[in-house]
Order: C-alpha cells, then sequence, then structure tokens
C-alpha cells in the first residue's frame, strides 16, 4: 500500500514564524540530512545567535527573493512512516495574493500562522478568506510564539474565539486550533508539557491522520482525456485507449459512460495503469481507459455518465484571481485553459470587485489590477464542459492566458 500524499499550504504575515515552523516540523520529523543540520547550526553560530536557528532550513530562498529572483511557491517534501507531505510555502506580503491562490489551488490543508502577541490581523482574514474561496477543506489555525505569552491559556482562548466570529461569515466547514511555539517545538511534532491544559492533537498528529479520502468529489464521474493512445505496434495494433487524470466519481470496468461533446455512449472494457489493469480508477489518479466501441474522442473531451454531465456552456461567471501587472481588459480576448480543454473567450462583464480584507463588494471600483479577486463574466469559443468550483475543484477551475506573451494572467473559480 503506497502512503497517501497530503498537500498544504503555509500562510501568515511577515514574522510570525512560518519558516522557524517548516523547519521545525522537518527536523523533529527527522526529515533533513545531518549535513544540513550543521550547516544550519554553523550558520547560526556566525550569526551569534543561540541555539539552532530552524528557520534557515527555509530561507535560502529568500536570498533569492531579495535578489529580485522571484519565487512564485517553494514546495518542499517530507514524509513521515504514514503519510507524504508536500508543503507549498507561499509569501505572506498582500501583492503576493496570487502566489497564495497558486499554491494553495491543491492543498488539501491550509495552515494559517497567527502571532500569539498580536492575535487575529488583517492578514489572518486574508488568508482565510482565499482559502474559503479557494474551498480548501481543512484550516488549521497555529497561533504560534505561545513561549512569549508564557503558554497562556486564555491568549489562546480570546484568539480563537476573535477567529470563530470572523470564519462564521465564511465556507470554512472543518477549522482546527493548535497552541505551538515553532522556536520550542511545543506541539509541533511533540505534544508540550508546558500547555497541559490543551487536549488536542499536535500538528503533525494532525496532519498525518486529518482524513482527506473524501476531499475529492467521488460522486460525478469526470474523466478528460489528455491522450490518445495508439501504439505503432503490429502486437497492439487494435488497441485505442484514452489517457487522462480521474478529476471525478469512480469509474469501473462494465460501465456505461458517454463522450463530450459527441454525445456517443459506450462501456468501459478496461482500465490500464503502468502497473497493469485495474477494476476501478477514482480521483486523483491517472490511468488509460478503452471502450467497447470505436468512437472519435481527442484532447479536451470528457468522458462522464450519461445521466450525470457537466454543464456544457460557453457562458461561465468566475470568481477570478488576477495575477498579471496589465489590468484586465473589460472586451479583452484571452486564450482560457480548462482542465485538457483549450480555448478562446471573451471578458463579457466585471461584475464586481472583492475586498479580500473585509468580503466587501466594491462595483465603483472595476479596474482589476494584480492580485485582485472579482467576479466576472466570460463567453468561450467553444462549449466547456464545466461543474461548479465548489462541486468539483478540477471541472470548476480555469486559467486564463495572454496570447501575446503566452502569461497565465489569471485563475478562474467557476460559480
Amino acid at each position: 500500500m503506497t502512503s497517501e500524499l497530503l498537500r498544504f499550504t503555509t500562510a501568515g504575515s511577515v514574522d510570525d514564524g512560518k519558516s522557524t515552523l517548516i523547519g521545525r516540523l522537518l527536523y523533529d520529523s527527522k526529515s533533513i540530512f545531518e549535513d544540513q543540520y550543521e550547516a544550519v547550526k554553523t550558520a547560526s553560530e556566525r550569526r551569534g545567535e543561540e541555539g539552532v536557528n530552524l528557520a534557515l532550513l527555509t530561507d535560502g530562498l529568500k536570498a533569492e527573493r531579495e535578489q529580485g529572483i522571484t519565487i512564485d511557491v517553494a514546495y518542499r517534501y517530507f514524509s513521515t512512516p504514514r503519510r507524504k507531505f508536500i508543503i507549498a510555502d507561499t509569501p505572506g506580503h498582500i501583492q503576493y495574493t496570487r502566489n497564495m491562490v497558486t499554491g494553495a489551488s491543491t492543498a488539501n490543508v491550509a495552515l494559517v500562522l497567527v502571532d500569539a502577541r498580536k492575535g487575529v490581523v488583517e492578514q489572518t482574514r486574508r488568508h482565510a478568506i482565499i482559502a474559503s474561496l479557494l474551498q480548501i477543506p481543512h484550516l488549521v489555525i497555529c497561533i504560534n510564539k505561545m513561549d512569549l505569552m508564557g503558554y497562556d491559556r486564555a491568549i489562546y482562548e480570546k484568539i480563537k474565539e476573535d477567529f470563530e466570529q470572523f470564519a462564521s461569515k465564511l465556507d470554512v466547514h472543518d477549522v482546527t486550533f493548535i497552541p505551538i511555539s515553532a522556536l520550542k517545538g511545543d506541539n509541533v511534532v511533540s505534544r508540550s508539557d508546558k500547555m497541559p491544559w490543551f487536549e488536542g492533537a499536535t500538528l503533525l498528529y494532525y496532519l498525518e491522520n486529518v482524513h482527506i479520502g473524501s476531499d475529492h468529489n467521488f460522486i460525478d464521474a469526470r474523466f478528460p482525456v489528455q491522450y490518445v493512445v495508439r501504439p505503432n505496434n503490429d502486437d497492439f495494433h487494435d488497441y485505442r485507449g484514452y489517457a487522462g487524470r480521474v478529476a471525478g466519481g469512480v469509474m469501473k470496468k462494465g460501465d456505461k459512460v458517454m463522450t463530450l461533446p459527441s454525445g456517443f455512449t459506450s462501456v468501459i472494457e478496461k482500465i490500464d495503469t503502468m502497473e497493469g489493469e485495474l477494476e476501478e480508477a477514482y480521483p486523483p489518479m491517472s490511468v488509460t481507459v478503452l471502450l467497447k466501441d470505436d468512437i472519435d474522442i481527442s484532447r479536451g473531451d470528457m468522458i462522464v455518465r450519461e445521466n450525470n454531465q457537466p454543464e456544457a456552456t460557453q457562458d461561465i461567471e468566475l470568481m477570478l484571481c488576477w495575477f498579471n501587472e496589465k489590468p484586465l481588459q473589460l472586451r479583452g480576448k484571452y486564450a482560457i485553459q480548462h482542465t485538457t480543454q483549450s480555448a478562446r473567450c471573451l471578458v463579457q462583464d466585471i461584475q464586481y470587485k472583492m475586498d479580500v480584507n473585509t468580503l466587501h463588494r466594491n462595483l465603483e471600483d472595476k479596474t482589476v489590477r494584480m492580485n485582485d479577486i472579482a467576479r466576472i463574466k466570460i463567453r468561450t469559443t467553444k462549449p466547456l464542459f464545466v461543474d461548479p468550483y465548489r462541486q468539483n475543484r478540477i471541472t470548476g477551475s480555469v486559467i486564463l492566458v495572454d496570447e501575446g506573451t503566452n502569461e497565465t494572467v489569471g485563475a478562474g473559480m467557476v460559480i
């Protein structure tokens, strides 16, 4: 049995201990090499710091950022016997909203750091709003620097209450609070004896055990075709498979399916993988599906169930996060990418801009600049097979591309 992969994103304001926390997780879970630790130890001594500054494990990229080399999102990998982890570490500043959206778009869990001295600040609210907008299933509020507040339970309870009051307005369903000290290691990997009043799990225990199996949509079968497999080989001259990643539902051998846009139906004859044949496939598996009938299918088509189809539409409403220095153009034309399908689109209407700090809808100022989030209407050159983003994060998301520069200029969530 391969161990399950959990993706999480870390967010917080500057200096609230993100680097130290990631360093502590890597160090205490024995996911760094001895020489890396020694290098950090030497660097800490050279800087005249007491003890080992674990933040230096992840701060190598900061120097590059300061030299103007943009690193959108730094990904780190580590594993424990229970799970493998991918951390998307995104910068905290307001001008990096787009980076947070990129890092968080595939995450199962968002860790939001709160400095126990400062409590819930504007950045905390912003990150929670983005996490709810991106429908990240699990949110962990790490109340850090408890060591500087004498591990006081009242401080923890106050911050928890403030956050809960704010989050009641958001679409977040699973919020967990953990009081920690990333510097001292309290409740990160090991339980803290300084906070006997806290009865919850440590952060690592939470990450290893949070149930993510149902984060995917296992109800609506969606299989965007990425590639048609026709081997030039005499042994396989009858082979015609459709390769792609299952975006929703469970697909089984013998299931009756329908292909879009043609509307033709067939039956799944076989599900192939590099490791051999499977009886069923579900998200996020990558497989090759073979059908009983010879239907003309190409990249961008979708295999679904006859009585459960996405909406095929050219008119789409999006919540859009804008990534580019040039503002979004009303009546502007962009290339659009949705699952494995490419098209072009026209921006028909900018309905409002959202204030990412207060959730206020700005109906007056409709200039959508870099890092802004807005609700817009687009029309595409051909129908796309979409689901609402809250129903399926894969079939409910699109990216917009500037045709002149080929840059990704925006990421949208289908409403």
